[in-house]
């Protein structure tokens, strides 16, 4: 599965593996809101990502903005492969904020 939520006692983990895209979205979508309602940190593992579409990169944007709105923190964990890094940074999204 390309997304998957892992759900700990003070944070929650969204792991992407593969190419995020349209066929995906709406899974990913699910786990955002959910891992936002929590309250809990949420944090974003793209490690294994090999590609983000448009429709990926606008539900991180989304999900990062709501966060922020909520106070909940939003980062990314482990290193950013360099295309998904540069498909983040186009977006909008600070490099100090998704490069670890």
């Amino acid at each position: 599965m390309p997304v998957t939520l892992e759900e700990c006692e003070t944070r929650n983990v969204i792991r992407l593996e593969g190419c995020i895209g349209i066929a995906s979205a709406a899974e990913l979508k699910k786990l955002l809101l959910q891992a936002l309602a929590s309250g809990k940190e949420v944090q974003i593992s793209p490690q294994r990502a090999t590609e983000l579409d448009v429709t990926a990169v606008q539900l991180l944007w989304a999900a990062r903005s709501e966060a922020r709105r909520s106070g909940v923190e939003f980062t990314f964990t482990e290193e950013v492969p360099g295309e998904i890094l540069t498909s983040l940074g186009d977006a909008g999204f600070e490099k100090a904020s998704i490069s670890m």
